[in-house]
């Protein structure tokens, strides 16, 4: 007698289905010109299903001003960790009236989870991934569940962890969307330049990748962009772009 199917293995389906999606995607769009890739995503691909994800740090203005250019009224989740340099959300608020976009959606830790796990808020100085699990990667997950698809603006040459970043990338049975994978630091300057974007007000003072205030430090010259992140640790990414993500996904469609 056959086992019953349950709700894991239709996840299980949709995911494998969805990866299969995301390379073709990537086969058919991903050598086009990132507003190209924006537009065809927004208005056609996934049209009133997809939001862009942006952290307002280093290098979001770049992002932010091309999907702004094709639809300002797309939403953009920030994730709020409550452990934000305040620079970078004054610099959230002034690209938002630059940029005119209408839908910024602040997501936040649980105050329940925090007070469960971090009662003190240091959590960061004894285990950093669980801080990042409580303070971004369940939040990020509960910002991007209502939709389809979403952009964010990782690009290979921000790490070695990102290097073979596709376009089209499968999360689950959703995807998310690289516009700027292939660009390089040149590509990002010049385009700052060409539109006189602002910066967040930190990258003059060397920090070329911005997270939270406690785990972010300025970096040296010669080394990578997130070599700022998690300092002397292992770590190099926080969750929201790794498994932990899918996995919140996963659970919460359970």
């Amino acid at each position: 007698m056959l086992a019953k199917s349950g709700p894991l293995d239709a996840v299980t389906t949709a995911a494998a289905e969805s990866t299969a999606h995301a390379a073709g995607l990537d086969a058919l769009y991903g050598h086009l010109a990132p507003q190209a890739i924006i537009e065809r995503a927004a208005a056609d691909l996934f049209a009133g299903a997809v939001a862009a994800v942006s952290s307002f740090g280093a290098d979001s203005a770049v992002l932010l001003h091309m999907i702004a250019g094709i639809d300002r009224h797309l939403p953009i989740v920030f994730l709020d960790t409550g452990k934000h340099f305040e620079e970078t959300l004054s610099y959230r608020d002034a690209l938002v009236a630059d940029f005119g976009l209408t839908d910024v959606r602040v997501v936040a830790p649980q105050e329940a989870a925090l007070a469960r796990l971090d009662p003190t808020g240091r959590l960061h100085e004894t285990d950093t991934d669980a801080c990042c699990a409580i303070r971004k990667v369940e939040p990020m997950a509960r910002g991007v569940e209502p939709f389809e698809a979403w952009f964010t603006g990782r690009k290979r040459f921000q790490a070695s962890t990102r290097t073979a970043l596709p376009v089209f990338e499968a999360v689950g049975h959703r995807i998310r969307i690289n516009p700027l994978a292939r660009w390089t630091t040149a590509d990002q300057a010049d385009y700052m330049r060409a539109h006189a974007l602002r910066e967040n007000p930190l990258v003059a003072y060397g920090y070329l990748s911005i997270g939270c205030f406690p785990c972010t430090q300025p970096v040296q010259p010669g080394e990578d962009a997130r070599s700022g992140r998690w300092a002397g640790q292992a770590k190099t990414e926080c969750g929201i772009h790794l498994s932990g993500l899918e996995k919140s996904l996963t659970d919460a469609s359970l």
